[in-house]
């Protein structure tokens, strides 16, 4: 299963987007949406499961939970805004999404991409997909997704 990755759109959606997202099945937003619209113009691509970031304490961004766990394509993510990846080896870090059931953990909010290893799990960040900030390039993701398999991949905007 192909899924779009989206993360820190800050209520600019950005018309280079919607043509590498073409083909998903299924789009994660992981938080700083800035403004509603945004998660009504992804849905106009394929569904959306979005969570809420630091910066959506407002309006109908406000309402989007704060961490979600979707299961897709027999992966079984867990999104949310904020993460601080656990080093190698850290088992204590790795325990809350480990004891949440996830296979991959889903994360926004450093505006830097980023995907790893740590043990059995994938953490994956798709960077910012809106107006460039903090002199990081912007970008998106996208994972493919089966039963024991996750395959990530960084697309700059």
């Amino acid at each position: 299963m192909l899924i779009g990755v989206v993360s820190d759109t800050h209520g600019f959606y950005d018309p280079r987007v919607p043509p590498l997202l073409d083909g998903v099945e299924h789009i994660l937003h992981a938080g700083d949406i800035g403004a509603v619209r945004i998660i009504e113009q992804l849905a106009a691509i394929a569904p959306v499961t979005a969570v809420r970031g630091n910066n959506d304490r407002e309006g109908p961004e406000s309402q989007f939970p704060e961490v979600e766990s979707v299961n897709l394509g027999g992966c079984q993510i867990y999104l949310t805004h904020i993460v601080k990846v656990p080093k190698e080896g850290d088992q204590a870090g790795l325990s809350p999404y480990l004891d949440a059931g996830a296979n991959t953990v889903v994360f926004g909010h450093s505006h830097m991409a980023f995907h790893e290893q740590r043990g059995p799990l994938t953490f994956f960040n798709p960077g910012a997909a809106g107006k460039r900030r903090f002199k990081v390039v912007p970008s998106i993701g996208l994972l493919e997704v089966g039963p024991g398999r996750v395959e990530g991949k960084i697309l700059v905007l």
